[in-house]
């Protein structure tokens, strides 16, 4: 399980870093400082709730490599459902937050496009099976995309890029010489890097076991059906833990935190 774990992560990685120039450049950054490698706590995937693609399809992925289910999430405001997976034998692998767009609670015209989407990816993986990172669909046009925007970033983003690692996350109890999220952040932005100040630069606090912080996400050239125009991609993400009462890490997430984190990829911010 180990091994096909950690190749799945290794091509997750180099189809982010691909995309998301500056998490490269904030990962070298962190790895000048350090003598060990880079932990990353979690990745995150979004998808929409229908198809072989949704988010049932993509545990039975999981489980493949070694993931089972770790916790449930709503967010009512941006209409996800989400769930986080987490592997069954190494306490050191990454965990997976997958998300998934309910479809139902947007426009007729919303879900008709999407439910196309989902039908070349339902196709293409009948063919050849799930595959991740992979866009299972054909590109888009930006009219489409522009369109999605009016209703939800999140499908626009989705309908843009498809299933791939919307974020890595820098395990800040894992590093050598930062040893919290305020020296992180401090780090970052002196390296010249944009953090998400939605809600605050920090999500969470320690009284919920986890905070957080994100850099926005890049803007790059992105291929459309009528030719390339600037989009939001990815972001990094940094995660300090705290102890339960049992002493040990909180290990899941915090929904009203993830909320803001998604906003890293916000194309007005």
């Amino acid at each position: 399980m180990q091994n096909l774990y950690t190749e799945l992560f290794h091509k997750l990685w180099d189809d982010y870093v691909a995309i998301t120039p500056d998490a490269l450049k904030v990962h070298n950054e962190f790895s000048s400082l350090s003598s060990n490698p880079i932990v990353n706590d979690h990745i995150a995937l979004r998808t929409f709730n229908d198809g072989l693609i949704n988010l049932k399809h993509i545990g039975k992925f999981l489980a493949q490599h070694g993931y089972a289910e770790a916790g449930e999430y709503h967010f009512e405001e941006k209409k996800l459902y989400a769930k986080h997976f987490a592997h069954q034998s190494d306490a050191m692998a990454p965990k997976v937050f997958v998300s998934e767009l309910l479809l139902e609670e947007f426009s007729a015209e919303l879900q008709m496009f999407c439910r196309g989407l989902i039908a070349q990816a339902n196709w293409q993986i009948s063919q050849e099976g799930l595959q991740i990172p992979n866009r299972h669909w054909g590109k888009i046009s930006r009219n489409a995309y522009e369109r999605l925007l009016e209703e939800s970033e999140y499908a626009a983003w989705l309908a843009a890029f498809g299933l791939r690692a919307n974020h890595f996350t820098v395990s800040i109890n894992h590093l050598e010489s930062l040893k919290d999220i305020e020296s992180v952040n401090q780090f970052v932005k002196t390296a010249g890097f944009k953090l998400n100040t939605s809600g605050s630069e920090i999500k969470g606090s320690q009284k919920v076991g986890l905070k957080q912080s994100s850099t926005m996400a890049n803007s790059l050239d992105w291929a459309f059906e009528d030719g390339n125009y600037p989009i939001r991609s990815c972001f990094y993400e940094f995660a300090e833990r705290f102890p339960m009462a049992n002493g040990e890490l909180y290990q899941g997430f915090v929904a009203a935190s993830a909320d803001k984190i998604f906003e890293s990829t916000n194309v007005a911010a």
